[in-house]
């Protein structure tokens, strides 16, 4: 009897992670049946369509398209969407990734429905609860029958909050297995500017819905990119704000990238800035010293072991730890242990071996 397993994305952050696992349920079609839903959290090309492509994603069984809206309104939209999937489509097995609206949404749907829930990417906690995503990772890992974790931290998160240790996984990182089959393809393309550059992402609400926070941290890039020219693809949020806020930026602004641009501009850079998790994760493979605009993280992996350096949103710790990397003086790091490329091979092999039961 075959595993009937529904995939849950929603956001940008999620295709780069459900990818290498929709690969490896297709060396088992004897096995397995995937199926790929989308609830349209991220719609644009930018943001949905182009990843979907890059990252060689099946087209989904469905896609709710419930669009942008409050957390409320979001999360709402999609918990009757995926309830009505659920009741009319059997299912085995409901995987949930990271931890944007769509994952907390499609762990309680499935749990109500009283169909098991397996986490990728659980255990994860910046122990900031003024997050939304600190809330959604704890409620789906809460409501998980096999929580998947990328770092022994992570694994330690879950059994003081309670979990039971025969829940917990350690299978390394599903974005990573993305990152090292798709680096190659990244490097050929021939859009990184000749001599040296930073690349930086922010998109984070409590970095960019606050006007005086957002330009102090526009006023840090300013002051490198006098020094290293700033590569600054703007997320459609933090282009609005700096609309509406009349902020501008010396550094190159542009429109969102693709994974593969992102990916090929990440490699070549002398430092990344940034407020995104992803981000911390993929810099510390790449060997790529990394500035993480924010006061805390759920990776902090990145920080021990990685390339990481978290420097808040004061403006004079941004630059002063941007121009330590310039003088020489960035991280260097190593990769952490499962950040291999088979993080989807062993989370498959773990399902096969452990078949979920209602």
């Amino acid at each position: 009897m075959k595993l009937r397993i529904v995939n849950v994305v929603g956001a940008r952050p999620n295709f780069m992670k459900i990818a290498p696992l929709m690969a490896e349920y297709r060396k088992h079609p004897d096995r397995i049946e995937p199926v790929l839903v989308h609830t349209g959290q991220h719609y644009d090309d930018n943001m949905s369509q182009l990843f979907f492509d890059q990252l060689q994603l099946p087209k989904p069984e469905i896609c709710f398209g419930v669009g942008s809206g409050t957390h409320a309104e979001q999360t709402g939209r999609i918990m009757v969407e995926m309830e009505k999937f659920l009741a009319t489509q059997p299912a085995d097995l409901v995987v949930v990734v990271g931890d944007v609206n769509s994952t907390m949404a499609g762990a309680i749907v499935a749990a109500k429905s009283r169909i098991p829930v397996a986490h990728v990417e659980a255990g994860l906690r910046s122990f900031d609860r003024t997050m939304p995503e600190e809330i959604n990772r704890i409620v789906t890992d809460a409501l998980s029958d096999f929580c998947f974790t990328t770092s022994d931290d992570a694994g330690e998160n879950l059994r003081r909050e309670g979990v039971a240790s025969e829940k917990i996984f350690f299978v390394g990182n599903v974005m990573i297995d993305s990152l090292l089959r798709l680096k190659e393809s990244a490097l050929k393309l021939n859009i990184r500017p000749a001599g040296r550059y930073g690349f930086v992402t922010l998109h984070r609400p409590s970095n960019v819905d606050k006007k005086e926070t957002l330009a102090g941290i526009l006023s840090a890039l300013d002051e490198i990119n006098r020094e290293l020219p700033l590569i600054f693809p703007a997320h459609p949020r933090t282009a609005t704000r700096m609309k509406d806020f009349g902020l501008r930026t010396e550094a190159k602004v542009g429109e969102p990238v693709g994974y593969l641009d992102s990916l090929c501009l990440m490699a070549g850079a002398t430092l990344v800035l940034t407020d995104s998790g992803g981000v911390q994760e993929e810099t510390t493979v790449l060997g790529v010293p990394c500035l993480t605009i924010r006061e805390n993280t759920e990776r902090p992996v990145t920080v021990t072991q990685g390339t990481n350096t978290l420097v808040g949103t004061s403006r004079a710790k941004i630059v002063e730890e941007a121009r330590g990397i310039l003088t020489g003086h960035g991280k260097s790091g190593h990769v952490p242990k499962h950040w291999d490329g088979h993080a989807a091979e062993r989370i498959v092999r773990c399902l096969l071996e452990h078949p979920p039961t209602k």
